[in-house]
């Protein structure tokens, strides 16, 4: 829903991020990096992604950094989902936000917490079945209130013609040039649709801890590709639905409003722009339909992140503080309840972030949650994945050159963080060091090629790299 607004505002150049999607989410996820994932964790006997890091490299510091990244910046992408959800449900039963957010987390984390694992994939495989159905309807049913495909877009090709200039000034001074093309290239508008919405979300998947742990725990080689045409659908789809859906919004609030479809938002939040939509245009059966349908999507996405976070918490990060402070030379035997106790307190965590962040908030937490990911684990995953001659030492200073810059990037330069954190207003006397267009530069694209350069420099440099076996992946 949040990423339904946020092409509302940017316009069908969200389409590129579905592309992004498809081929980097799905075709290079699960071809490369799949198979070889599911192998490695395998021989390792690794739980989690920050296990595989640490026994791959021999490293402890691989494990409890990446776990205490994880947990930095994850409960900001389960705020956004629970966001997601709960801003429909206040939307189509007139609640109050802070109770539909109260229910939804406590509906969502009781199997989560009690089913484990298992529970979560048993439940994808229905909840998906459902949110292509209603994405697909959704997307027929707007063609059919705007006239048809062909009419619509002509419609909405034309419609910044129609309204008054004062309406769009603001979004043009920014680079907008009309929903149905790309921003003017370098503008303001460009540099957020590029930057951090198509390349941010678009290459960052491919670091989410949350898919590999899918990649581990594949019952065999042959499952990883029977999810590649499903997962190609998936994302075709419910991705491509919402893209298309988002910008002809406006076109509906034009005709009933008056109005763009964020200046028919209460405080222009984007988040709304979609259930708003839905509330009033769609039949009131349909709506019921549809909530089902948003409210698995988001447990779908929810319950896989409570689950790593959980487990992040209780296996890689709580052992290593139960073995400092205990003073043994040891770590503890993993303990489902340490994974639970985890799980209840990053879910009471993001509940907070949730109650508590901006409006229009789903796509950049989103971003932010990737970017990170991206920047941070990406060069280290693939160099576990992929290298003959492994070096520790490299992977350790990938991952702290890919957060460090991130973080400094976002705290000091990306204004719509760094004004908001304020820091660099406080140190510096400015709500960012750098003029624009930086300001609006996604701090993955400066953090992700950092990292990578820093891993291949010490990588090359350091003698006392070792050489190793790359996992075979099985036939099976």
């Amino acid at each position: 829903m949040g990423f339904g607004g946020t092409a509302a505002v940017y316009g069908t150049g969200l389409i590129w991020l579905a592309f992004l999607n498809i081929a980097v989410g799905v075709l290079l996820a699960f071809i490369v990096f799949g198979k070889p994932t599911r192998a490695l964790g395998q021989k390792l006997r690794a739980a989690t992604f920050p296990d595989l890091l640490g026994k791959r490299f021999g490293s402890p510091f691989m494990q409890y950094a990446t776990a205490f990244l994880i947990l930095v910046v994850m409960p900001l992408y389960a705020a956004a989902v629970m966001i997601g959800g709960s801003r429909f449900m206040e939307a189509a039963l007139g609640i109050d936000y802070s109770i539909a957010l109260t229910v939804f987390a406590i509906f969502t984390s009781a199997y989560v917490i009690f089913g484990g694992l298992k529970a979560v994939m048993y439940t994808d495989a229905m909840q998906g079945i459902i949110m292509i159905l209603g994405m697909a309807t959704l997307m027929l049913l707007t063609f059919s209130l705007l006239g048809g495909p062909v009419q619509a877009f002509s419609d909405l090709t034309a419609l910044p013609s129609q309204m008054p200039a004062e309406m769009l000034e603001g979004m043009a001074s920014r680079g907008f040039v009309g929903w149905t093309s790309m921003p003017e290239v370098g503008s303001e508008f460009w540099m957020v649709l590029v930057t951090t919405i198509i390349m941010g979300v678009g290459l960052g998947v491919l670091a989410q801890p949350q898919l590999v742990v899918r990649f581990m725990t594949a019952d065999d080689a042959k499952a990883l590709n029977r999810a590649i045409p499903l997962g190609g659908l998936f994302i075709l789809i419910t991705t491509g639905a919402a893209y298309t859906v988002g910008p002809l919004t406006n076109l509906y609030f034009w005709r009933t409003e008056g109005t763009t479809a964020l200046g028919a938002m209460p405080n222009a939040n984007s988040d709304l722009i979609m259930p708003t939509f839905i509330n009033q245009a769609m039949p009131e059966l349909f709506v019921v339909v549809f909530m089902l349908v948003l409210l698995s999507a988001a447990m779908s996405t929810l319950s896989a992140i409570l689950h790593t976070m959980g487990t992040t918490a209780g296996y890689d990060l709580w052992r290593y503080v139960r073995k400092w402070r205990e003073g043994t030379k040891t770590l503890s035997p993993p303990s489902l309840k340490a994974n639970r106790v985890g799980t209840l307190f990053m879910l009471v965590l993001s509940f907070g972030f949730a109650l508590s962040m901006d409006e229009s908030i789903i796509m950049r937490a989103t971003a932010m949650f990737m970017g990170l990911c991206g920047a941070a684990f990406m060069p280290a995953f693939v160099h576990a994945l992929f290298s003959k001659r492994l070096s520790a030492k490299a992977a350790k200073a990938s991952v702290v050159a890919g957060a460090v810059s991130w973080f400094a990037w976002t705290a000091f330069v990306h204004v719509k963080e760094s004004s908001v954190l304020g820091i660099s207003q406080f140190l510096f006397g400015r709500p960012a060091l750098l003029d624009m267009p930086w300001q609006v530069v996604d701090p993955m694209i400066v953090a992700l090629p950092l990292s990578a350069i820093v891993l291949a420099t010490v990588w090359w440099a350091d003698k006392d790299s070792r050489t190793t076996e790359m996992a075979e992946a099985d036939p099976a």
